[in-house]
């Protein structure tokens, strides 16, 4: 489950983004504050698996990766289309 909660909490880190996008060094932070300790090679892989499934653009940008949100996650955050592997969003919370 910490995997499914991990994506969905990168997804909306995104999502808050004046640009949709996000280093991966500054997601640890975001992950950090829902209990999620995780390395970056942790974070590059599930980003990796969330770029394979469509929900975000990856960038190898030297020792980091800069992710973008893309159609298909903002589906998944609006519970419009959901990506199997990623938590479903609660319904009271609006992206």
């Amino acid at each position: 489950m910490t995997r499914e909660e991990a994506r969905l909490v990168l997804l909306k880190e995104l999502s808050i983004q004046a640009n949709e996008s996000l280093s991966s060094s500054m997601m640890e932070p975001a992950l950090r504050v829902f209990a999620i300790y995780q390395d970056r090679v942790w974070i590059h892989q599930q980003l990796d698996w969330m770029a394979n499934m469509g929900a975000i653009a990856v960038v190898d940008a030297g020792s980091v990766k800069i992710a973008t949100l893309l159609p298909a996650g903002w589906a998944h955050l609006r519970r419009e289309r959901f990506i199997e592997g990623i938590k479903k969003p609660s319904l009271k919370q609006g992206v």
